[in-house]
């Protein structure tokens, strides 16, 4: 724990973090369903403890582990422990964050994909950090950060895909809008709690630099050269490789109060609605379409596309959000669980594996929380009984190579701890563990809060 001089130094308000969680109102004790998903977050937290302990992921099938280089950075740890808090599991977190705060170095000689390491270690960092006050939590997060730094030093600012952690080398020009706008929540929320303005200036300039090349419709593409600026695949669409883009112009907005990213959004969301959206006898669906001429491409949807029914409720357009939540909910129906990509227009699987991905269960949850509408739990009821009948294994939790077999594959990634058990978790949980309005969750569901603002009573 963080020493009781707890300064956040942008407002020069001394906001000790014990008093912070000390004045926050009662919460409900959680209710059976509630209480299930924390069981099997510790059924598939104490799998990954006795046969992948230190290394970043679990590989449940061969009751072993992999890491992602040829050195653990503790993935699995650090992206559950906020999982941990928020469920009430103070002394598995405790011993969980000291070992992260022992054992976790960045000093490696190792190339990383930032975009990856941005949302699952530094996003995990910072919120883990904001919830307990351990100093050490933003130590390694601000170190981290300096580290991936040299992502941004390309001719248009925009990031590289690739950096070595210990000689600031990068790789991988030819980019996606996801990879490049995906960092300004996380760098942003680094540069509050620092006092640097470096991280939120390169990450801000680089979402400027991308949205500054969207086409004359409003839309942006698939692939684009970080170096030259220019667009190698001009296919739009809301999926992964895009996707995440969008989320964090609304969420940029939401948690730093940027006109620019408010406005950002709302251009491009238009764009979106207008282009890319396809109300057909089976539904509302986003598919795909050419960014310069608007023209379809293709009618596919699939779980990545399901994180947009979240965004749209969070930003308010409830109607819309409803809409496509049901048909996401069709396809995770259709099969027993929702394959990776489906064509909307003839309900068959295009990409037949699910990846134990939370984006259907983050919406459903959000929708849950300003609707209050029943219809959302009965949907996280299904989610909950299709996860324990199909994933579960003897050890922990498996991914599946085919929905429509049913056939596992041997991974547990680490965002299935961090993102689809605590959306899962919280959409069962009292209203008030956790206010939507006062945090925003970043794309890997690391809950960050305006500390730097004196609103410290979120959690």
């Amino acid at each position: 724990m963080r020493r009781w001089l707890c300064t956040f130094t942008l407002l020069g308000t001394l906001i000790p973090p014990a008093v912070a969680v000390a004045q926050k109102p009662a919460v409900a004790a959680p209710g059976p369903m509630a209480l299930q998903v924390r069981s099997e977050f510790l059924y598939a937290w104490n799998a990954y403890k006795q046969y992948a302990w230190g290394h970043d992921e679990l590989t449940p099938l061969s009751k072993g582990h992999h890491d992602w280089y040829n050195k653990s950075l503790l993935m699995t740890p650090v992206d559950a422990l906020d999982t941990m808090i928020i469920m009430g599991l103070t002394d598995e977190a405790d011993k969980t964050r000291e070992f992260i705060a022992t054992n976790l170095s960045f000093d490696q000689d190792i190339e990383v994909k930032n975009f990856e390491i941005t949302i699952r270690l530094l996003g995990g960092l910072l919120s883990s950090y904001q919830m307990t006050g351990d100093h050490r939590l933003l130590d390694l997060a601000d170190n981290l950060g300096n580290r991936l730094l040299p992502v941004f030093n390309s001719p248009t600012g925009m990031p590289y895909m690739f950096v070595n952690l210990k000689t600031g080398k990068t790789r991988g020009a030819e980019s996606n809008p996801a990879e490049i706008g995906t960092l300004l929540l996380e760098f942003g929320t680094l540069s509050k709690l620092t006092g640097k303005p470096i991280y939120y200036d390169k990450a801000k300039n680089a979402v400027v630099a991308l949205y500054g090349r969207r086409s004359k419709i409003g839309l942006v593409g698939s692939t684009i050269n970080v170096e030259t600026g220019q667009w190698i695949d001009a296919t739009s669409h809301i999926s992964g490789g895009i996707d995440s883009y969008y989320e964090y112009l609304l969420k940029s907005w939401l948690l730093f109060g940027d006109k620019d990213c408010k406005k950002m959004w709302e251009n491009s969301v238009k764009a979106v609605n207008k282009y890319l959206a396809d109300n057909t006898r089976n539904g509302l669906w986003y598919g795909q379409v050419d960014m310069n001429t608007g023209k379809r491409l293709s009618t596919q949807y699939g779980a990545l596309d399901a994180f947009f029914p979240a965004v749209l409720a969070r930003s308010g357009d409830l109607d819309r959000a409803r809409k496509l939540q049901e048909s996401s909910y069709k396809m995770w129906t259709t099969f027993g669980i929702e394959p990776e990509t489906l064509d909307y227009t003839t309900m068959k699987v295009v990409s037949p594996g699910y990846q134990l991905r939370p984006e259907i269960i983050e919406s459903a949850y959000y929708l849950s929380f300003y609707t209050k509408d029943d219809r959302y739990q009965e949907m996280g009821s299904t989610f909950l009984l299709s996860l324990v009948r199909y994933c579960k294994t003897d050890t922990g939790y498996a991914a599946l190579s085919n929905v429509e077999t049913k056939a596992k594959r041997d991974s547990m990634e680490s965002y299935f701890l961090a993102e689809t058990l605590k959306y899962l978790y919280l959409l069962f949980a009292p209203r008030e563990t956790l206010d939507l309005n006062k945090v925003v969750f970043n794309t890997e569901a690391h809950p960050l809060r305006k500390t730097w603002s004196n609103q410290a009573k979120d959690f």
